[in-house]
This record gives structure tokens, C-alpha cells and sequence, in this order.
């Protein structure tokens, strides 16, 4: 009929390839879906076999075009997931004259997509790392020098370092250092339990070309120093550098904002016979302040220093100290005092240094103000005591029984030594006048010492031949 309408038949698809595509593609997708569960799963639950294998070679590869000055091996490596941290069995840097070596190394926090995309290692890959290693190593061949730490804690992020149990020494006793040379030398311990620097510039400190930081905290610093004066000094070794020449010398960029030592110990030994007991002059309970360390700036720069502590374990010690580093002249001014103590505890030390014994004395108070002027010592030194009695020992026995120590001892007791420096009822006593030049072997430490030793010596009335301005 017309008009009539025919019933729609459904028409089934003609075209099986099509069919089989689709299927062939779902198929194919569920098994590349598959295949890629499996390996995150792999990569999740068992990263270190893909590590070692795949990123290994590349790390240290990249690591070495980033920081083309250094060389460095790594031993196992594994990986967490979860905490994003990548750890090392051990790892062994070398630098120049330097081999670091640490038992354990993570570093977590990388920006592993940064480091795929730009196919190396660069800073914004590291911006929010954190550095963690254990027993750390590291020693210096040339110059037989040995650093340790038994942590280290390095937060990019917040520009934090903190380190500890830190020892810095000779890798040989003091006979093998010593006979190494013909002349006279100093060995260095220190040992600090703690030292945490914070405003770090990590990036700069990896790059080896800026050393800059907000503060530098050292807790219970013990320092060890021991000088053989039993042979002579090199007078064809270079000549001590002061700490303004020191500082303008070195390349690299230094500042930082404050230095602070707390209970900090010194001990300076002086040796005067090979495997004898030295002198020894003690420091302790230091606590010191140094603002303002910093070189090529451009401006005038001034390290200030402030001090206290324990002189002998007896007397009270106060220091302050300014020291101008863009002068090309050595230049500073220094002051302190030094409370009430029994001078004999100096014993430990003149005894071998200066071969005389303190036999009685009192020191009541001490005050100095010295002020150098290219290199030149001026000032003067206010010291109160009594009853200072002092007797000449034999060089070779030690002994003060000797007829001719006792001749020597009596003499200065009659005529040279003043045993008593007190006020008078017009408050009139003996002020120290300090005259002293720089001679071009002194270190800086000595060079203080032996502008106040001057003073010293003129209160007291016997100036060392020595200490006579030059």
C-alpha cells in the first residue's frame, strides 16, 4: 500500500575490521595500562634495582658536568617513594687537594621532574633539598690534615647547616709532625661538639666562589695548640699574614654577619724540650662575639670582638677589640681587664717559657687600652698587686737551688723587681707604659701578647731583652 510504512530494519555493521580495531585497541590499552601498574608498582615497592641500573652512571655523570671541580663515586643507592629520598650506602668526593668520604648519604626533596626535563642537575632541581650524612671523613694529603664529623644536616630550603661531634687534627702525633721539619712548627686540635650556621648561601658554598652566612654558632669548642720551640724558627718561611691581610687575600667572597663561641676552651702549650712537659696557658669558660667579617665589599669593614672567660682557672677575663680590614696597614685597637687571681697559677707556664718562678703574689685587678698604628703598639696597662716575689731557675735542671740562680734571684728581688704596685693615700701608683713594634715573624696572637707582655714588664720592673721596642 502506498502510503504504508515499512517497517525500519536495524542494519548490523558489514565492516568487521573496524570491529577489531576497536577491540584491538581497547585491548591494547588495558595492556599498556597494565604493563604501566606493574611498573609503578615495581618502581614503588622495588626502586633500588631501577636505580642503580638506570640513574646511577647518570647522576654521577650529571653531578660531574654541574660541578665539573669535583669527582664523586657512590656506592648502593635507594630509593623512598613516599618520602622522596634518595640515600646512599657511600659516597667519595675529591676536590683539589681533598678527599671526602661519608658511610651514609640521603638527600631528599629533589625535583626529580626538573632534573628529567632539563636532563641535568641544577640548582632549581634543588631548591627545597635537604642533605643528610653520617660519619663523615675527610682528610687533606698535602698538608696531613684530618676533619671528622659524625653528622651533618644540610636544609637548602632554609639555609640551615648543622653539624656534629667535629674534630679537626693532624694525621700525625706530634714526634712525626714535628720531625718532619728542621725548623720550629705548630700543631692545631680542635674539637666541637655542635656548630649549627644559619642563612647559609648553599648554592654559592657548593659553587666554591661565596661564602656567606647570617650567623655561625659554636657550642663547647676546645682548642689544643702545642709550638716545639725546641728548634729555631724558619726565617725564610713566608711571614704571618694579620687578619686584614689575611682576609683580602683570599679570592672568594666572605661575610658573615656574626661568629659566637660559647664555653669554649683554649689551651696554648709551648714545648721547650723534646717529649718534656710544655708550658701551658689555659683559657676556659670563653664565650666570644665577632661581628662584621666580611672582604671585597667595597666599603669600610670593621670586625668587632667581644670576650669573657676563665684566665688559668683563676681570674676573670673581659676583652674587646676592633680590627679595620680594608686598611691596607696593620691597625686595631684592642682593651680588657683581668679580675683578682694568685699569680703563681702562672707557673705551669714562665717556669718552661720564661725559666723564672712566681714565689708569692697577688694580683688584685688589671686594665689595658694598647691602640696599633701600622703595626706600632702604644698604650698603657693599669695592674694592681702585691707581695711578688720571683727567683731565676737554672735552664737545664729547672732548679732555683743553684749559688748563682740565687745571686741572679736576690738581685732582682733588691733592685729590679717591684713586688708591690698599690695606690698610695694619693691614689699614685705605677702605670705600665706599653711600646711595642711589630716584628715580621709574629703571629697575630703572639703579636697582642707580647705588646701587653711589655707593659707587664714595665710595671713589674724588667723588661725582657726581647720586648724592647725595636
Amino acid at each position: 500500500m502506498r502510503g504504508r510504512l515499512r517497517p525500519q530494519i536495524k542494519k548490523t555493521s558489514s565492516e568487521p575490521g573496524k570491529l577489531s580495531l576497536l577491540r584491538v585497541t581497547k585491548y591494547l590499552s588495558f595492556f599498556v595500562g597494565t604493563i604501566i601498574l606493574i611498573c609503578l608498582f615495581v618502581f614503588i615497592f622495588f626502586p633500588d634495582p631501577i636505580i642503580n641500573s638506570l640513574f646511577k652512571d647518570r647522576i654521577t655523570a650529571d653531578f660531574t658536568k654541574a660541578y665539573p671541580s669535583y669527582s664523586i663515586k657512590l656506592g648502593k643507592l635507594h630509593y623512598n617513594v613516599w618520602k622522596n629520598r634518595l640515600g646512599c650506602d657511600s659516597i667519595t668526593l675529591n676536590i683539589n687537594d681533598l678527599s671526602c668520604r661519608a658511610v651514609s648519604f640521603s638527600i631528599s626533596g629533589m625535583s626529580w621532574m626538573k632534573i628529567i626535563r632539563q636532563r641535568n642537575i641544577t640548582s632549581d632541581a634543588l631548591t627545597n633539598s635537604v642533605i643528610d650524612a653520617q660519619n663523615i671523613i675527610l682528610d687533606f694529603p698535602k698538608s696531613q690534615i684530618g676533619l671528622r664529623l659524625k653528622m651533618l644536616h644540610l636544609s637548602l630550603l632554609d639555609s640551615v647547616l648543622t653539624a656534629e661531634s667535629i674534630k679537626y687534627y693532624s694525621l700525625l702525633n706530634d714526634e712525626q709532625l714535628f720531625a718532619k721539619s728542621k725548623f720550629r712548627q705548630t700543631r692545631f686540635r680542635f674539637t666541637i661538639p655542635k656548630i649549627k650556621i644559619t642563612k647559609l648561601d648553599c648554592f654559592a658554598l657548593l659553587q666554591g666562589n661565596i661564602y656567606k652566612a647570617g650567623s655561625i654558632d659554636l657550642n663547647d669548642l676546645v682548642a689544643d695548640i702545642l709550638v716545639n720551640m725546641d728548634k729555631p724558627y724558619d726565617i725564610t718561611s713566608t711571614k704571618p699574614q694579620m687578619p686584614n691581610e689575611a682576609l683580602n687575600s683570599i679570592k672568594e667572597i666572605i661575610k658573615i654577619n656574626n661568629l659566637k663561641i660559647t664555653n669554649g676552651r683554649l689551651n696554648y702549650c709551648e714545648r721547650y724540650v723534646v717529649k718534656e712537659k710544655p708550658g701551658i696557658i689555659t683559657f676556659n669558660k670563653v664565650n666570644i662575639l665577632v661581628t662584621g667579617i666580611a672582604n671585597h665589599t667595597g666599603r669600610s669593614e670593621t670586625v668587632v670582638i667581644n670576650g669573657d672567660g676563665l684566665f688559668m682557672n683563676s681570674g676573670k677575663i673581659k676583652l674587646f677589640m676592633e680590627i679595620p680590614l680594608n686598611s691596607k696597614k696593620f691597625s686595631l685597637r684592642y682593651s680588657g681587664s683581668l679580675s683578682s687571681m694568685d699569680v703563681s697559677d702562672l707557673n705551669s707556664f714562665i717556669e718552661k717559657s720564661e725559666h723564672r718562678r712566681i714565689k708569692s703574689g697577688y694580683l688584685q685587678s688589671a686594665f689595658y687600652n694598647i691602640d696599633v698604628n701600622s703595626g706600632y703598639a702604644k698604650g698603657v696597662l693599669r695592674v694592681e698587686y702585691k707581695d711578688l716575689s720571683i727567683a731565676v731557675l737554672d735552664k737545664k735542671t729547672g732548679s732555683e737551688k743553684g749559688i748563682f740562680n740565687r745571686i741572679i734571684s736576690l738581685f732582682g728581688k733588691l733592685f729590679v723587681i717591684r713586688g708591690n704596685n698599690i695606690p698610695d693615700d694619693k691614689g699614685l701608683m705605677k702605670i705600665g707604659e706599653i711600646k711595642y713594634r711589630r716584628d715580621p715573624d709574629d703571629y697575630f696572637l703572639q703579636f697582642l701578647w707580647f705588646a701587653l707582655r711589655n707593659g707587664v714588664g714595665d710595671v713589674v720592673g724588667f723588661p725582657p731583652k726581647e720586648l724592647s721596642v725595636k
